[in-house]
């Protein structure tokens, strides 16, 4: 754009800016943490324009969709060709009852499973353990072993659906599981699709679910993305997680930068295990959250893929174009859900799900409206699977690529939340990257610091949450789903059932060659498959791995 032009525009932005202050909108508070949706990007340039965007570069910046730099999406054609992935997280009680809500769901019209674990799961406890108690089956489904993955897709074709597991710490022992199920099915392994969360640092920033060291649980992720490489091309190994980063109480660059940095950290560790760039990295997945500033997340989204394909590119150099490419999974934002007037978060989740359609996603998860009270209802779980149906077949979203792409706004917001995430790039490199900057405690305050000024702008007003601040009146209650005490009786009984019928010499006999094995180099896949192929269950294989790695203990943090 030619000089003068531009500050034409910039005098006539100006003349009309003295036109349109509101009091309060353009009046920021002191300390803003970089761009939280409290923040409101907009206040601060409320109207854009050319000038905004002077310095992109078309085919730099953004290049057609399928091209690099991937800002406007990794497919040429998007969802014109194929809608993204519809998937609604499920998981309860038992392994036969979820299976029932899984049949639901693929009968209601869902394209793919997400799996939710109970917390004794996800922590690597039995159910029958002392530390479970209260919690088997409440928060998801209950896993001990083998019999439960079974029981757990009964019926369902593993081979024609793709399967998303969460699940961080014992994810190498739950993918053991499903892949000693296909095995048992006659599956070739080739045939297997989905994705297993896998991802141990943002477990120690946000989420807290961590079982071993940084070092071991870094080289189960390599060896679970090494197996994958020989055995389940089709298989994404780690779901680098934003999502539950921001569930901690991030800001939206927040997010973006802690989840690439992470990314970048397993990258490292898999080049250090031996791999070659472009054996693995078309294969690495992404898994972030919506919230709820529409233009915010769809910015964010696209500042995603290209940082990614350009962080790739220079510090990696490879050859396959695909090993540039951001493929990501999106999830509704919980945090932003009220159990005030809980009708209201279907307009909030729908909102946030086509935040996450016009950013380009590859799957997408929409929260029930009743999940700050229980677990989803089927009736609460067919309004949100409903909500992506109603995006992708009627609001003509799906016909356009990148449909928001060129406007000044959008790519504005783009640039400035990707000069944001460099910042903390540069932050994190000088502390000695995301390992050390965990152990000094660096992004934990920085969510800290950002969620605590979220909640005193919810608390002042400065903020509006519909139905819990402002807009207050009370809804009639709704139904819930209820997981009672009977759960966990049932669960521990199956199991220690279950325990008494088991070859002991081959139990006994595996374990010991995966302690062997963990004290080595070996890739450990294979062991943890023999393991929960004699039924071991999910605590004693995580005992015996705690033997040989030892437990972490966060640092304590002020």
């Amino acid at each position: 754009m030619p000089r003068k032009n531009e500050e034409k525009i910039a005098t006539e932005k100006n003349r009309w800016l003295q036109k349109t202050v509101r009091p309060g909108l353009n009046e920021l508070p002191e300390r803003l943490p970089a761009f939280t949706t409290v923040s409101n990007l907009a206040i601060d340039d409320p109207l854009s324009t050319p000038a905004d965007v002077v310095d992109l570069e078309y085919g730099k910046d953004l290049g057609f969709p399928g091209e690099y730099p991937y800002t406007r999406g990794i497919y040429p054609t998007m969802y014109r060709s194929r809608l993204w992935t519809i998937r609604e997280f499920a998981g309860y009680g038992t392994a036969e009852q979820t299976n029932r809500r899984f049949t639901y769901l693929l009968k209601k019209g869902t394209t793919g499973l997400s799996v939710a674990f109970d917390l004794p799961t996800l922590m690597g406890y039995d159910s029958d353990h002392p530390l479970a108690e209260g919690e088997v089956g409440r928060c998801g489904v209950a896993v001990d072993s083998l019999w439960d993955m079974e029981s757990l897709f009964k019926g369902i074709p593993l081979d024609r659906i793709t399967t998303s597991m969460t699940i961080n710490a014992p994810a190498a022992v739950l993918f053991a599981m499903y892949i000693a199920l296909a095995r048992k099915r006659k599956i070739p392994l080739s045939q297997l699709g989905g994705t297993i969360q896998n991802d141990i640092l943002k477990e120690y920033i946000a989420q807290k679910e961590w079982i071993y060291p940084p070092k071991p649980s870094l080289r189960l992720i390599t060896d679970t993305i090494a197996y994958c490489v020989t055995h389940l091309p089709k298989w994404h190994p780690i779901s680098i997680s934003g999502y539950h980063i921001r569930e901690a109480g991030s800001s939206a660059v927040q997010e973006l930068a802690f989840t690439l940095v992470d990314g970048l950290t397993y990258v490292d560790a898999c080049i250090r295990a031996g791999m070659k760039i472009d054996e693995f990295a078309g294969r690495l997945s992404f898994f972030f959250n919506s919230h709820n500033d529409f233009f915010e997340e769809i910015a964010k989204f696209r500042a995603a893929r290209r940082i990614w394909a350009r962080e790739i590119r220079k510090r990696y150099r490879p050859k396959d174009a695909q090993s540039v490419q951001m493929r990501f999974h999106t999830q509704t934002a919980g945090c932003s859900l009220t159990a005030q007037q809980p009708h209201s978060n279907i307009v909030r989740t729908t909102i946030q799900a086509l935040a996450a359609v016009l950013g380009g996603t590859q799957s997408l998860h929409t929260n029930s409206m009743d999940e700050t009270l229980s677990l989803p209802t089927e009736r609460a779980v067919t309004i949100a699977l409903r909500t992506q149906q109603i995006i992708a077949h009627e609001s003509g979203v799906a016909n356009s690529i990148d449909p928001l792409g060129g406007s000044y706004f959008v790519e504005a917001l783009t640039n400035r939340i990707e000069n944001e995430v460099y910042a903390y790039f540069k932050k994190i490199d000088d502390l000695g990257g995301m390992v050390e900057a965990i152990g000094q405690g660096y992004p934990q305050r920085e969510i800290a610091q950002s969620a605590r000024w979220y909640q005193q702008a919810v608390e002042n007003k400065e903020k509006i949450v519909v139905g819990m601040n402002e807009f207050t009146e009370t809804e009639e209650p709704i139904e819930v789903l209820k997981i009672g005490p009977e759960v966990e009786k049932q669960q521990v009984r199956a199991l220690r059932e279950r325990k008494k019928t088991r070859n002991r010499k081959r139990w006994e006999a595996s374990l010991n060659k995966l302690k062997q094995a963990a004290a080595s180099d070996e890739n450990l896949m294979p062991f943890l498959i023999e393991a929960v192929t004699a039924y071991a269950t999910v605590g004693e294989i995580c005992g015996v791995l705690k033997e040989v790695f030892g437990e972490y203990k966060e640092p304590a943090l002020f």
